[in-house]
């Protein structure tokens, strides 16, 4: 019997999840200082989720 030699390439998504760290801390703390903290909740998620993906990207471009 031949073992397939394809390995399934795993992805570390732990970039991701340090900017959805950053995103929501940025968007409570422009939330609490401009007293409209669900929309800047949101806007800051959204702002992690892109830094996340662009650390995550430059990570495989080194490779």
């Amino acid at each position: 019997m031949k073992k397939n030699k394809k390995k399934k390439k795993e992805k570390d998504n732990s970039a991701i999840a340090i900017g959805m760290c950053l995103g929501m801390s940025i968007g409570a703390g422009l939330g609490a200082a401009t007293n409209n903290l669900p929309m800047w909740l949101s806007v800051g998620l959204c702002m992690g989720l892109c830094i996340g993906t662009a650390l995550s990207n430059e990570d495989d471009e080194d490779k």
